[in-house]
């Protein structure tokens, strides 16, 4: 059964840092890619960062280009996304995913559907002063 953990998420001030990890178990891990997705209240998941299945290609939503890292070891099943110079905007729910499939590009941002791929609980960040 495929499961996934997320933690790290919570309170923070604008300008502030968060490190968020996702846990995997019950697939070959470093087969898959990784991805990143934010849920604000009534929106969608939208996409925030992707790694490749060995690490090396990286893709991030322009809002988020310069502040935040998407990061794997494959020999931990653990995907991680360093948060840095955090905005309220960025408040949301975030959640990791395995092989999340193509998103939907709309309103400037790429969305996903959460019967693609598998999905964690996800992560409560609050970007508040």
């Amino acid at each position: 059964q495929v499961h996934l953990v997320e933690s790290g998420g919570g309170p923070v001030q604008p300008g502030g840092s968060l490190r968020l990890s996702c846990v995997v178990s019950g697939v070959p891990f470093s087969r898959y890619a990784m991805a990143w997705a934010r849920q604000a209240p009534g929106k969608g998941l939208e996409r925030v960062a992707i790694i490749n299945s060995g690490g090396a290609y990286t893709d991030y939503a322009h809002f988020v280009k310069g502040r935040f890292t998407i990061s794997r070891d494959n020999a931990e099943n653990t995907v991680y996304l360093q948060m840095n110079n955090l905005e309220f905007e960025d408040t949301a729910v975030y959640f990791c995913a395995v092989d999340p499939g193509p998103p939907t590009y709309r309103d400037g941002s790429y969305w996903y559907e959460h019967h693609q791929g598998f999905w964690g609980q996800g992560t409560q960040v609050t970007v508040s002063s």
